[in-house]
């Protein structure tokens, strides 16, 4: 106990400021229910598996921790059911998930000799138990945000209710027996408000649910609010309210008068639905894994290095099935697990490694790939006994929790539970990486990804000009027309119109899908297309040129990414259902581009009395009046029209989906004239960057391209890192095939499939992603927290596809 007090300048009282850990370890995925516990330290609240608080106490001199230890206790046969009443996780009132309960014990720990005092224990310096009760009570940090995200705001009152007219048109809503006026639909009813139609609900993108007939009924009426039979009892609050204007759940403070108005007696009614919320917090827990891809196969579960599953955080299996196929490359595994242990990570990180990102990342590649965590999960039986594990027994996963704060951190889109597009994840996480990285590229394990293209633009004049960018992903189009079962379709369209007169719907086995080789779509990518409105020096006027584009550099791994979201009429997204046929092997060698050719004649440059026009495209206004209609910032539509040489409404809003995070999307469009006017240069500003490790060249091209903003001109810097090198930067006059831009990967054109994300749904921002990843010579199956032998790959279902390169 001496020794303890002559440590209580080390002891901190946590304020309610203070960011408590006491879930898991900083470090490793370590808890309180790990064999070795978890000990908090009392100085900084940051956590420490067994293995890893002495580098704490090594990196820190802090001595004095607590000790908190979880042991399952005994579950009874005759545990009752929680139903849940809020759509949370863990919280009063929450979905409980059935977890076994814990019994947890604590000890103050002093190191290095683990001297262990007991706590509660009145002996204990005032100091410490206050330190202590206070850590014990605060919500931990590791929590707070996940609590926060899932917590569902109250229902808002609708604006619409207080002065809902009603039609008195006879109808009486009987108190069962409801089937939708316009279907056989018998769930998922809801009751409209102002003409007492009952209509089912919204179809789901797996194909359950209703036929749209309530939301179809709002747009032709736009009468605003419905409420979900079944969900209608004594507890008007519980009831299941939607206003359509609104687009929400809401609260309708007159509800008793407007279903007394068609004669329902709620008091006499007993819940026989789910209401909006709960069936959301059901489709989030209790995700349908038999409606997904090898659904209905008896797979044999993986486990060890390099098959840790992820645990599904609230719609993140965006995130996982991204994460998973990247640790699957020799660059990210080199980079944080074999090269980099946790204790050198732990050593070069803040005070505070949680908000680390490279301290976090080597946690996510030493959590998956060390196979410490891939353990199948022990049975338990009703006395809390631990039976054998048997080949059925699933594996918990990791939760990236702390990898999740960090990386979403400069985005808040990512840090939500809301479901995002995988594709906008892997190229934010990319970009973090290469920012990590500044000023070492070397180390860069991005790199494996990262590749030239080069646009070629040739006017009719017959002189031509060359664009250069950097990019990640090979996004193609899907050229139906090359589809190679056209028999096939014709005749599925002809059979679907005659049941259509018959009134009969196709079944699902009968469905045939267009089925297009992935070949047709790398070579639409590399077809000569129409540039409108392209100005030509040579010509001295606006004309049509063709462009054709191809790479300069080949990756080490290859992503394609399959533009399977399209803009049908109405400009409403709708998803491709279409098939296409991937190679395990492919060669894209006649994709690269090769520069200026001899013979081949440069646009002059625009002659300097020429300030009317200019050598760039100007954005085309039907393409940027469709995109403000959609209701995108008309500068924002102005360069994605301008940055895809006005190709097309779809490919711009691509280019604007990829890019509204760019740090220079607000900037304004210079003209030629403005570009070459002379911005006066700080010289302050100049030595700011030179100080950061920039060359002086490169800071007065940065500061001149920002207006003087060194943010912006630091961000400028990292956006364009072909400005640091002239031989990238001239690359209209490249005559070398090969090895033209320094420190990105080049070799031969031959890739092997080794990676498929896949997607489930109606749009990219719901539904489910998996991953398949080949490893080990076998093609496994990442699905979150399970992992499995893959039987059937959906090779010809992919949403991106990863390729390494053959002999890299």
């Amino acid at each position: 106990m001496e020794l303890l007090r002559a440590y209580l300048s080390k002891v901190r009282i946590p304020e309610p400021t203070n960011r408590v850990y006491k879930n898991e370890c900083c470090i490793s995925f370590d808890t309180p229910r790990s064999e070795g516990g978890l000990y908090v330290d009392l100085s900084s609240f940051l956590a420490f598996g067994k293995e890893y608080v002495e580098w704490n106490y090594e990196k820190t001199g802090n001595p004095v921790y607590l000790h908190i230890r979880q042991r399952r206790k005994p579950v009874p046969e005759d545990r009752p059911l929680k139903k849940p009443t809020l759509l949370a996780i863990g919280v009063e009132g929450g979905f409980d998930n059935q977890e076994s309960e814990y019994e947890e014990t604590y000890n103050i720990i002093i190191l290095p000799e683990y001297i262990s005092l007991p706590f509660p224990s009145v002996e204990l310096p005032e100091k410490v138990r206050f330190a202590v009760d206070a850590i014990l009570l605060a919500e931990g940090a590791e929590r707070k945000e996940q609590l926060a995200a899932w917590t569902a705001e109250k229902k808002k009152s609708s604006a619409h209710a207080l002065h809902l007219q009603q039609i008195n048109n006879g109808v009486v809503i009987p108190p069962s027996g409801w089937k939708c006026c316009k279907c056989d639909k018998t769930e998922n009813l809801w009751l409209n408000l102002t003409d007492g139609m009952i209509l089912c609900g919204r179809r789901n993108w797996d194909g359950t649910g209703g036929n749209n007939h309530a939301l179809e009924h709002y747009k032709e009426t736009n009468y605003p609010l419905a409420v979900k039979l079944g969900t209608i009892t004594s507890d008007l609050e519980a009831a299941d309210v939607f206003s359509y204007p609104e687009d929400d759940s809401v609260e309708d403070p007159l509800l008793a008068q407007h279903l007394a108005f068609f004669g329902i007696d709620f008091s006499s009614l007993r819940k026989t639905e789910m209401t909006t919320a709960e069936r959301e917090l059901d489709q989030n827990t209790n995700f349908d894994w038999n409606r997904i891809q090898e659904s209905g196969q008896d797979m044999e579960l993986l486990f060890g290095p390099g098959y840790t599953g992820l645990v599904n955080l609230g719609n993140s299996c965006y995130m996982s099935s991204t994460i998973q196929v990247v640790f699957s490359t020799y660059s990210f595994v080199a980079r944080y697990y074999k090269e980099q242990s946790l204790k050198a990570a732990f050593c070069l990180a803040p005070a505070d490694p949680t908000i680390d990102l490279n301290t976090q990342l080597a946690k996510l590649g030493h959590g998956l790939l060390s196979g410490k965590y891939s353990t199948p999960v022990d049975e338990v039986d009703a006395e809390g006994n631990c039976s054998d594990a048997t080949s059925s027994a699933k594996q918990e996963g990791i939760p990236p929790r702390m990898f999740k704060s960090v990386i979403a951190a400069s985005h808040p889109e990512f840090s939500s539970m809301r479901q995002q597009d995988a594709l906008e994840f892997f190229l934010h996480f990319l970009d973090q990486v290469e920012r990590a990285h500044s000023g070492k590229p070397d180390q860069d394990p991005s790199r494996c990804f990262k590749f030239f293209i080069e646009e070629r633009i040739e006017c009719p004049s017959g002189k031509v000009t060359y664009n250069k960018r950097a990019d990640y992903i090979l996004s193609l189009n899907i050229p139906l027309h090359e589809a190679i079962n056209k028999e096939q379709l014709d005749a599925f369209n002809k059979l679907k119109n005659e049941r259509m007169l018959e009134g009969q719907e196709i079944v699902s086995d009968e469905v045939v899908r267009p089925r297009v080789p992935l070949e047709a779509c790398l070579a639409n990518f590399s077809a000569p297309e129409e540039v409108q409105g392209f100005y030509s020096t040579a010509l001295k006027e606006r004309t049509t040129a063709i462009k054709t584009a191809g790479l300069t550099t080949f990756p080490d791994y290859l992503v394609l990414h399959m533009r399977k979201f399209v803009m049908e009429e109405g400009w409403v997204p709708k998803k491709l259902d279409v098939y296409i046929d991937v190679p395990d092997v492919i060669d894209i060698s006649s994709m690269r581009s090769k520069g200026l050719q001899p013979g081949e004649e440069l646009l002059p440059e625009t002659a300097d009395d020429e300030t009317s026009e200019s050598t760039n495209v100007i954005a085309n206004e039907g393409i940027v009046s469709t995109l403000t209609d959609m209701g995108f910032n008309y500068l924002h539509c102005q360069k994605a029209a301008i940055n895809t040489s006005n190709a097309g409404v779809e490919e711009a809003m691509t280019w604007l989906l990829s890019h509204m995070d760019d740090p220079d999307i607000d900037d304004p469009i210079l003209s030629e004239s403005q570009a070459t006017v002379s911005i006066p240069i700080d010289e302050s500003s100049v030595e700011t960057l030179i100080s950061f490790g920039f060359s002086e060249d490169v800071a007065r091209k940065a500061l001149k391209a920002s207006g003087g903003n060194i943010e912006k001109a630091t961000d400028w810097i990292f956006s364009n890192p072909q400005a640091s090198n002239p031989v990238v930067a001239e690359a209209t006059s490249s005559h070398t095939p090969m090895a033209v831009d320094p420190g990105v990967p080049d070799g031969s054109g031959r890739y092997k499939l080794m990676a498929i994300v896949s997607h489930i749904g109606t749009s990219t921002h719901c539904g489910h992603y998996v991953a398949h990843v080949f490893k080990d010579g076998r093609w496994a199956i990442f699905n979150d927290s399970k992992v499995a032998v893959s039987i059937d790959p959906p090779k010809d279902m992919g949403y991106l596809y990863f390729f390494e390169r053959i002999g890299s």
